[in-house]
């Protein structure tokens, strides 16, 4: 159930073209047009203004690619690396209007992808001795997923499902109009053609429901603190099942909760608050 590293991901042009397509309307810099010479040929940087991790370095790089492909770029630093305030990132050299209408567009998508990263590296190093590990989940924002999962990644974390054509997650509201856990369990199993089965529960009552019925994986969503000892003891009493039960525990994660919630003996920790409410690293562009 352990998510893969996505890296390079096929949607970037995509999601660089609409992001243009927002900034520039379809036209062209006009601030930049009536103030800056047209053949005037300028160094810029990509600089920290305050410590993080990096990441989205290749989401920079193509935006400025696809506004000037003049523009040559050089990554001074690689991703997942720490940055301490004043570091330069990146470097580019060509048409200073084209670094111009860029700037703002890839500035969007890379402090964003670094507090992903360096927020996701914050609650890994909560969890540093117990075992488990930090996963991401579904809550992205739209059409941004593949990146932000790639900087999820950066910062030490692992990657649960892309999409929902990825794996079986069974939720609460599939165990509702299913008829139970057990009935959702047997369903989801049956048809998995291969593809990882985890089952939500959110009491240890569901959980005895899905071990029995052989769920191989289990998220404990919103258990307290004195439940995840016992519903960890019971995953890992399965003499019958294949490979030892999955257990990842949800809800509600904080930095101030995590390292708790891991060392109950889970394998990992779903944290949703490292896509969806992660602040941006500031960064700025500087001409030097």
């Amino acid at each position: 159930m352990r998510g893969i590293a996505r890296h390079a991901p096929p949607c970037l042009d995509d999601i660089v073209a609409l992001a243009l397509a927002e900034d520039l309307g379809g036209g062209a810099d006009v601030t930049a047009a009536a103030t800056v010479p047209a053949d005037l040929h300028a160094f810029a940087a990509v600089v920290a203004r305050a410590a993080g991790l990096a990441a989205g370095l290749d989401a920079a790089a193509a935006v400025f690619a696809a506004v000037e492909p003049d523009i040559v770029l050089t990554r001074l630093v690689a991703e997942g690396d720490r940055v301490a305030t004043g570091t330069a990132l990146l470097r580019m050299e060509g048409p200073a209007r084209g670094i111009l209408a860029a700037e703002r567009t890839a500035l969007n998508l890379v402090c964003h992808l670094c507090g992903v990263a360096t927020l996701t590296a914050r609650y890994v190093a909560e969890v540093e001795g117990t075992g488990a590990v930090v996963r991401d989940t579904r809550k992205t924002l739209p059409g941004m997923r593949a990146l932000e999962k790639a900087a999820v990644v950066a910062g030490g974390g692992h990657n649960h499902r892309m999409s929902l054509t990825d794996g079986l997650l069974v939720k609460d509201n599939h165990i509702a109009v299913a008829g139970g856990v057990a009935a959702a369990t047997r369903n989801a199993l049956a048809h998995a053609g291969g593809l990882p089965v985890q089952i939500e529960v959110d009491s240890l009552d569901q959980l005895d429901e899905a071990l029995q019925a052989g769920a191989p994986a289990v998220l404990l969503d919103n258990f307290g603190l004195n439940d995840l000892p016992a519903a960890v003891a019971r995953c890992r009493r399965q003499p019958a099942a294949p490979e030892p039960v999955f257990v990842e525990a949800s809800g509600g994660v904080t930095l101030d909760t995590v390292w708790a919630i891991a060392n109950t003996g889970v394998d990992a920790v779903a944290v949703g608050a490292i896509t969806h409410s992660a602040p941006a690293l500031d960064l700025g562009l500087d001409f030097l």
